[in-house]
């Protein structure tokens, strides 16, 4: 099988079979991102795509239980090549009970009600888009591309097709500026699209990025660890979700912390407010120690 190195997936697809669809991402564009340092986005061949099908077949066998389509996204390809991949993928991997891919709010709204509801149909079970902040003045900056309420739209068509939505959102982004409007905008959004399930990563400033370069000339200022806690704690009192996964232990976080909101809403407020005030009961994840 082929790839373009480095291949981006989301943390929870570390088991599945990993499928090079498409290269990079299709926004490119914003300033905190390093992929686009060390790619160029395109789509692949189908043919090659086939191929890759057929040999992960003959690799891993009939039982290969769940897909994701490589990169940073492949729901921004032709519904027609969508389709045709997954109906092989199915047809190949006869134990298959899911396929993902990582969305873009802007591919979603480029795409029709119907489109999404006969990929959902086809086996496309989950996507995962990342809002990154609620504030438009923070998605301005940082070249998202994409308004707020563009983003509400997109992941409501998302979820009205069926496909299970997973979110992540950018703990950070603001900077020192505009930390409680990233934190409470960004809960505005994230109530109003109501998602199954929220990842909340912390912002880890790339060199070689846009963003690295407004932080050594003073333009941006980057959250310690407490101010990053309090903005989470902020987000955290604002949400109100019907029934969703809160996740915020990716290797970016300074405190893994996880729980269904809005059952586990105030554990999670007294985890948070408990290291804000007794930081040596509980430590947080060292800056060495974290991944994007």
């Amino acid at each position: 099988m082929r790839y373009v190195e480095p291949v981006f997936r989301p943390p929870s697809e570390a088991k599945s079979l990993l499928l090079q669809a498409s290269i990079g991402c299709s926004n490119n564009t914003c300033t905190f991102c390093g992929s686009n340092l060390v790619k160029k986005f395109g789509i692949r061949p189908l043919e090659e795509i086939r191929e890759d099908i057929l040999e992960a077949r003959a690799l891993y066998g009939e039982r290969v239980r769940r897909v994701f389509l490589l990169d940073s996204n492949a729901l921004c390809m032709r519904t027609e090549d969508l389709l045709e991949i997954l109906n092989l993928l199915y047809a190949v991997f006869p134990y298959l009970e899911r396929i993902g891919v990582y969305a873009c709010a802007a591919d979603a709204l480029e795409k029709s009600p119907e489109d999404l509801r006969k990929l959902f149909k086809a086996g496309l079970k989950i996507a995962y888009l990342g809002v990154e902040s609620g504030d438009d003045v923070i998605l301005k900056r940082v070249r998202k591309g994409i308004s707020a309420e563009q983003t509400i739209e997109g992941c409501k068509r998302i979820m009205d097709s069926g496909i299970t939505l997973s979110v992540t959102i950018i703990l950070g982004l603001g900077g020192k500026e505009r930390w409680r409007e990233n934190a409470m905008e960004t809960a505005k959004v994230i109530n109003r699209i109501n998602p199954p399930y929220v990842g909340a990563l912390t912002l880890m400033v790339v060199p070689g990025t846009p963003l690295h370069k407004e932080v050594q000339e003073g333009r941006f200022q980057v959250l310690n660890p407490q101010e990053i806690l309090q903005e989470m704690r902020l987000l955290v009192e604002n949400l109100e979700l019907t029934n969703c996964v809160f996740r915020s232990n990716h290797a970016s976080n300074y405190l893994p912390l996880g729980g269904i909101l809005p059952q586990d809403k105030e554990d999670i407020l007294r985890v948070i407010d408990l290291a804000l005030r007794k930081a040596s009961r509980i430590p947080l994840r060292s800056e060495k120690h974290r991944r994007l």
